[in-house]
């Protein structure tokens, strides 16, 4: 991409941690590169933050949530919040150029993510003061009131596959409960994080309030997770590292909304629009290159009518092309080339069972040679046991398997140790219902799949898929605990 698209990122620029207002180099002053997944290139470096950074930030946010930003009402952090989402929604065209270089997506979904943060910002705030509380009928002598109240100062680690999004939901809930936030992005994708903590600087957010510390996940992330001054935690990302994520906040007995991936099955049966459906289908995999914890990986399809559905993902499949972003591809690179590797190493895996590729798309002719390319592949039939059907491969990888009855699709639906989305096709609202109910999983998508942003829907899962919920008006009450005040009459 040509750098002077975007005025904020000269070639090889650094960039810094956000700390109580400051932008300051990491206490040890080393730097990580920016690599872009679109061609390889190293095109700018970030503040490789330490656990004494990690500290500074919870302390400077201690101070401004016991301070400034602790004694604002809740209708001027929802006015703060609503600015700031207007100024992102005038950036958005930038924010996406800068997620496109950073991230890899396709410019349309890039600038997608920015108008969504801002309206994650705009639904926050908007709710900030629309947050209250009970009050409990008790004995007559006395008054019970049941106040929502913020953690204090709530720590997220956001992923690299939808930063803006992420930091929306999660960041901005938390702002507009009260809480002064710390947060740690991933070194795949910083660079849009740290840009919006700049706008909230001019937006008027009071130092403090909102503090960003780059770095590795080993090294930062593990020093967020585990510090004594952190009372709440967000985590996105995988199983493995929710889970020392979780024990690190134990310790602290500190508590932790964790969404951590799915395998999300999309069940087609016989009577399903399939004009409607095959398009949702193929994008419910691709978008974001699959790297997308709610992808839709798995179709589940009823046995008479699998065949005809098969050859006709698997043309759509054909048509498929993975390229440079401003190019507008189907999909753009996975993140880094660990996750290239990762992905090509299932489908070798796949091959080794014996599975077939009856649908595989392209990478573009232009694509930079450098870059971390995957063609998208459709197989089928694949065995429910498969590890293709089991696993999270988070790429474009799409596996078809068939079905008897309604009975047998609910019980391969729920068979995996995910449970975040799942989506239903079907014309029987009876049938829709029944199916939908059965699932344990927290979001269900009848003759649909995913809905816009789903800024206002709650969202998060069961099993290996965490716990807690984000987004929505659950995901600001998920920030917030409650305090009793009960008063004695005479």
């Amino acid at each position: 991409m040509n750098d002077q698209i975007n005025p904020h990122i000269a070639p090889n620029m650094v960039f810094k941690n956000l700390i109580g207002g400051k932008e300051v180099p990491a206490s040890d002053g080393m730097l990580l590169d920016v690599v872009s997944p679109v061609d390889g290139t190293l095109f700018a470096k970030i503040a490789a933050g330490t656990a004494q950074d990690v500290d500074a930030a919870v302390k400077a946010a201690r101070s401004a949530f016991e301070g400034p930003w602790g004694k604002l009402t809740a209708t001027e952090r929802g006015r703060l919040l609503m600015k700031l989402a207007t100024i992102v929604e005038a950036h958005a065209d930038e924010l996406a150029t800068l997620e496109s270089r950073d991230n890899g997506k396709p410019l349309r979904q890039s600038r997608a993510d920015a108008v969504a943060l801002a309206r994650y910002f705009e639904f926050y705030g908007s709710a900030a003061d629309k947050l209250h509380g009970d009050v409990i009928p008790y004995l007559n002598t006395h008054f019970i009131g049941v106040e929502r109240v913020p953690h204090g100062v709530t720590g997220h680690i956001v992923p690299w596959n939808y930063p803006m999004q992420i930091f929306g939901r999660s960041v901005g809930a938390a702002l507009a409960a009260g809480n002064a936030t710390v947060v740690k992005p991933a070194e795949d994708a910083s660079l849009t994080i740290l840009r919006v903590s700049q706008l909230a600087s001019e937006a008027g957010f009071p130092d403090g309030a909102l503090n960003i510390v780059t770095g590795l996940g080993r090294t930062a992330g593990a020093a967020l997770a585990a510090h004594p001054g952190i009372d709440f935690l967000s985590f996105t990302g995988s199983p493995e590292t929710g889970t020392a994520v979780q024990i690190a906040a134990a310790k602290n007995h500190v508590g932790v909304t964790l969404e951590l991936g799915g395998k999300s099955a999309q069940v087609v049966f016989d009577d399903a629009d399939l004009e409607r459906a095959l398009p949702t289908l193929v994008n419910a995999i691709i978008q974001n290159g699959g790297q997308t914890c709610s992808a839709g990986s798995r179709l589940l399809i009823q046995r008479g009518i699998f065949d005809d559905v098969v050859s006709a993902i698997a043309e759509r499949f054909r048509a498929l092309r993975a390229g440079h972003p401003e190019r507008e591809p189907d999909l753009g690179p996975m993140i880094n080339q660990a996750q290239q590797r990762r992905v090509l190493g299932y489908l070798e895996r796949a091959r080794n069972e014996g599975l077939r590729i009856v649908g595989e798309g392209v990478v573009a002719i232009d694509a930079p040679a450098e870059g971390f390319y995957v063609p998208p592949a459709f197989l089928a039939p694949v065995p429910h046991e498969s590890i293709l059907s089991q696993e999270e491969v988070f790429g474009p990888v799409l596996v078809a398997t068939p079905f008897e009855d309604e009975a047998d699709a609910i019980r391969l639906a729920n068979g995996t140790p995910y449970g975040l989305a799942a989506g239903v096709w079907t014309r029987d609202a009876m049938r829709s219902t029944r199916v939908g109910r059965a699932m344990r999983v927290g979001q269900v998508f009848v003759n649909c799949y995913g809905a816009g942003g789903g800024i206002e829907l709650p969202f998060g899962g069961f099993g290996r898929s965490g716990h807690g919920r984000e987004k929505g008006f659950e995901g600001l009450v998920e920030f917030t605990t409650t305090k009793t005040l009960v008063i004695a009459h005479g």
